[in-house]
């Protein structure tokens, strides 16, 4: 019974770690459409969201059977309730990367506003902190969680110095405002997917130390405000 428990596990790894891979070349093809202002890439990752859809809903399936047909414990208990939550955020990721995808349509037809070099960098940003969420789920590794929580940081700075640069495209000359809006949209994406690989890493940290740390629940309150 234990031998046939592990095997289902690693079934559910599997499934995890085909979804994050669908998501992460999502990422890269959905950027490439916006680079290029091709629209294959673009249709390529509208065929890998239905993959990513039917995984979500498999990975769904096999934590509910698993939770009612093994009734886990302990690890094994938080590490199938948390990969369902895992499955949720991928799929959201794989949703912003078809919005990217929906971005680079509108641009498509219009001069690119300025030379793409920091928001393909903050993509690949994002597909690092996916791919090393996910590793650090599978390998149940704290620590490497803990570095993808660190540089969901670097991407929101990133996105901060992006924003910043195209409003002043904007100020400076009205006539970029749709395509500098769109570039801004591409960014507020990025960030997004970022911001769930980073929970995917606080649902890691949850499993290995049984500590929640989402949404700053050990956080003191400002001075005045304690009940």
């Amino acid at each position: 019974m234990e031998r046939l428990f592990d095997e289902e596990l690693t079934k559910l790894k599997e499934k995890l770690l085909r979804m994050a891979a669908l998501v992460e070349d999502s990422i890269e093809l959905a950027i490439e459409a916006l680079k290029t202002q091709k629209e294959e890439p673009g249709c390529e990752v509208l065929k890998r969201e239905h993959d990513v859809n039917l995984l979500d809903v498999e990975i769904d399936e096999t934590c509910l059977r698993l939770l009612a047909l093994r009734q886990p414990m302990a690890g094994d208990l938080r590490f199938v309730t948390s990969a369902m939550k895992i499955g949720v955020e991928l799929e959201r990721m794989g949703d912003l990367a078809v919005n990217i995808v929906e971005r680079a349509e509108e641009l498509r037809t219009m001069p690119l506003l300025k030379p793409l070099i920091d928001i393909p960098r903050m993509a690949q940003m994002a597909q690092a902190m996916v791919r090393d969420s996910i590793k650090s789920f599978i390998t149940r590794d704290d620590a490497l969680a803990q570095d993808v929580l660190k540089r969901d940081e670097d991407v929101d700075h990133l996105n901060d110095q992006i924003f910043r640069e195209l409003l002043t495209y904007m100020i400076e000359d009205p006539s970029t405002i749709k395509r500098a809006v769109g570039l801004l949209l591409v960014g507020r994406h990025l960030e997004r997917i970022a911001d769930h690989a980073t929970n995917v890493g606080e649902d890691v940290i949850y499993i290995v130390r049984g500590k929640t740390i989402k949404h700053y629940l050990d956080r003191k309150p400002f001075a005045g405000c304690e009940k």
